[in-house]
């Protein structure tokens, strides 16, 4: 399953983007308002549980400097991938997508398509506000 976000324009070169997004407590500035818990586990891993949904624990797994970070599961009985790339607009401005990807059955993906989607979603219209809090 790949379900992809909108693209969002951010005010910031790529670096700028790459290192906000490399940085994983600043996830929490991106998480839906039904959010039940974040916590920041180590410099490369966070928990975080929306209401009425089991907690999710999040792992760098790849970076590729100013153009792309890739979360994976850290444990658990799902194993899926959050793909932040960056694309460089020009020096000061940048565009971002998030993809997320896993295999999963099918009663399994009917079930979580939606969700996911809305989640992805709103981590990416969430971004240009939380980009320009933190920096």
């Amino acid at each position: 399953m790949k379900l992809e976000s909108p693209k969002v324009i951010l005010e910031k070169s790529t670096e700028d983007t790459f290192n906000f997004l490399s940085d994983v407590k600043n996830f929490k500035n991106l998480m839906p308002e039904n959010i039940s818990k974040f916590e920041v586990l180590s410099e490369d891993k966070f928990l975080f549980a929306l209401k009425g949904m089991p907690e999710i624990v999040l792992k760098k797994k790849e970076m590729t400097p100013n153009s792309k970070i890739v979360l994976g599961a850290a444990g658990g009985k799902l194993d899926f991938s959050l793909i932040g790339d960056i694309t460089e607009i020009d020096a000061n401005k940048s565009e971002v997508q998030l993809t997320f990807e896993g295999e999963f059955n099918a009663m399994m993906a009917m079930m979580i398509k939606k969700p996911i989607s809305k989640f992805i979603e709103t981590l990416a219209v969430n971004m240009p506000t939380a980009i320009n809090t933190v920096a």
